[in-house]
């Protein structure tokens, strides 16, 4: 495949990471040496300490989980990104906090070769793995980059949920008379309206705004793929991995669907207002390398 979608995606996260650095609450991970970014604080009953591993951080942005992955004991933690504005944010936060983190600019593809090493564990923080065209080819990296005995932790949005749109019903869904709890007409409720498994053909968005802040991004064009759940487990499997668990959840860190979501304060996740469990809005997956 054309590596252009790198460029478009590049020029995408250039175009955000200033807007994300000043919504990220970066000045309260300063004010305290031992705080998370609530990613990795929703991530570490499953993540654990890190004290002592090697860690890469996938798709890493402008840092903020990677700082938080450090804080949790690692004794070294790099991070990898294509986006060099991202990149730059992130070496900025991590000078600040006084934390050596290696950051290198790469896509996931071929950050094997940019890297030369292998890891205790591969993390992929929320809402990463949409950028990549094969999740066979990403589950084949994160093999190539762990140590045997090494460890993958991911948590990102569902499939089902990279699948919705908001709609406005019209009249109430016949089903409604037996169970009076589905969405009335004339009401906003969700609709699987995207390609649920993976296909070739990239989807292309145009947004003048992202998810935190409300300046306008200067390049908002980007392209992404859904990757199934079994082709996501099926890929980890093939890549001779073996899996240690796997969750589902009612929550996301960011609101797809405004309106339709409220805020967990405690935890900094959105979930639906209306019968939550409707929806299966991320996952967390781990996996290990054979020793």
């Amino acid at each position: 495949m054309s590596d252009s979608y790198l460029e478009i995606n590049r020029a995408n996260w250039d175009s955000r990471a200033p807007i994300h650095a000043r919504n990220y609450g970066i000045d309260q991970l300063l004010a305290d040496p031992e705080a998370l970014s609530d990613v990795v604080r929703f991530d570490l009953p499953r993540l654990g300490r890190l004290d002592g591993l090697d860690v890469v951080h996938l798709q890493c942005h402008i840092g903020t989980d990677t700082l938080s992955l450090a804080r949790l004991g690692a004794a070294s933690v790099t991070g990898v990104d294509l986006s060099p504005v991202s990149l730059a944010e992130a070496r900025q936060l991590a000078t600040r906090a006084g934390t050596p983190i290696d950051y290198i600019e790469s896509d996931v593809y071929s950050a094997p070769k940019a890297l030369g090493r292998q890891f205790d564990l591969v993390y992929t923080g929320i809402g990463a793995i949409c950028w990549l065209p094969s999740i066979g080819q990403w589950a084949a990296t994160v093999a190539a980059l762990l140590r045997p005995g090494g460890r993958l932790f991911i948590r990102d949005g569902h499939p089902v949920l990279n699948a919705l749109i908001q709609v406005e019903l019209g009249p109430d869904p016949v089903d409604r008379a037996q169970q009076p709890t589905i969405s009335a007409g004339g009401t906003q409720t969700l609709a699987l309206e995207l390609p649920y498994y993976e296909q070739e053909q990239w989807l292309a968005w145009h947004e003048e705004h992202t998810y935190a802040g409300d300046d306008l991004v200067p390049s908002p064009v980007s392209v992404e793929w859904n990757h199934s759940l079994s082709e996501i487990v099926t890929a980890v499997l093939e890549a001779g991995l073996r899996l240690t668990s796997l969750a589902e959840h009612d929550s996301v860190p960011w609101e797809p669907f405004p309106g339709l979501m409220s805020l967990d304060t405690q935890t900094g996740e959105y979930r639906l207002t209306d019968r939550p469990q409707r929806l299966p809005a991320s996952f967390t997956l781990t996996a290990t390398k054979p020793a």
